[in-house]
């Protein structure tokens, strides 16, 4: 009888609100049964949960979360499967066919999504992995995919500030630099000339902002930019140091590339370091390389 009174009452506290958000999760009240799944809302914003995805032992008054999306009818379904990205989130994925109007990729759901091809920054190819931002047409409630990532990203908050610790997405390798989307939200550069470390578009990374032009455009950093990123430096040399038997044939005149090569550095962060740890006492400045004292 209890479970009966649970039921009633989940279900009352769900007439309260059940509009459907389409490209999302939904907590939904399961109100009918039929032989091909469950209905779940009530009447007039009903969403069918096919039955291969109906989970074991689940009843009518049952509340569940799952992602509502259309179909190729453009009729409201529901999946507990989950997606790869939501509505407003971005993700990597693979081209699975084109057409002429478009890309379908695969976002982990049955049906892929379609980048259409006015959406698409440079011509998408089967096979090829591209950042998407998943999206929804209000007009049509149709979700789609686009790589015109700056066009769909929004600004930087007005209190960021230099140093702040970020996380970011590759989606653009340029001459210049690394193209990001910085914490799901705007996009940023990494310099290659700043940037010691091979990075694929897709790749996910802790940054940092490292500046913020005047025109609104921030510059980001994988180390804490300044004094900062001396103690992952530090780190990375005295380690470097210890596995090699304490002595490296590298030094303050060894050329940016070796330097680079041997510790993914600049070679002024380089002079930087070595110079903080012989002041300290750590290290001995010879003229065939870096010794660590015993």
């Amino acid at each position: 009888m209890k479970n009966q009174e649970r039921r009633i009452e989940t279900h009352q506290n769900a007439q309260k609100g059940h509009m459907l958000n389409i490209g999302t999760y939904n907590e939904l009240v399961v109100e009918r049964k039929v032989d091909f799944g469950l209905y779940l809302n009530p009447k007039a914003e009903e969403v069918l949960l096919p039955s291969k995805y109906v989970p074991e032992g689940t009843r009518v008054g049952d509340r569940l979360r799952v992602f509502v999306y259309t179909d190729s009818q453009d009729r409201p379904v529901a999946t507990t499967l989950a997606p790869k990205a939501v509505v407003g989130e971005f993700a990597c994925l693979e081209v699975r066919s084109t057409v002429a109007f478009g890309a379908f990729v695969d976002w982990g759901l049955e049906k892929d999504l379609l980048v259409p091809k006015s959406e698409q920054q440079i011509r998408m190819r089967v096979g090829q992995r591209y950042v998407v931002k998943v999206c929804l047409d209000a007009r049509t409630n149709r979700v789609f995919g686009t790589t015109r990532i700056a066009a769909h990203c929004g600004k930087p908050p007005a209190d960021l500030a230099r140093g702040k610790k970020v996380r970011i997405l590759v989606y653009s390798l340029t001459k210049i630099g690394i193209m990001a989307v910085v914490d799901n939200h705007y996009t940023g550069l990494l310099y290659r000339s700043e940037t010691f470390e091979p990075l694929a578009i897709g790749d996910e990374r802790t940054g940092y902002i490292n500046r913020i032009r005047e025109n609104g455009k921030v510059d980001l950093s994988l180390k804490p930019p300044g004094y900062g990123s001396v103690t992952g430096s530090t780190r990375k040399i005295l380690d470097a140091l210890k596995t090699s038997g304490g002595f490296i044939s590298c030094h303050d005149r060894s050329t940016p590339e070796k330097i680079e090569r041997l510790f993914a550095m600049s070679k002024k962060e380089f002079k930087k370091t070595i110079g903080g740890l012989y002041k300290k006492g750590v290290i001995e400045i010879k003229p065939d390389g870096i010794r660590l004292k015993e």
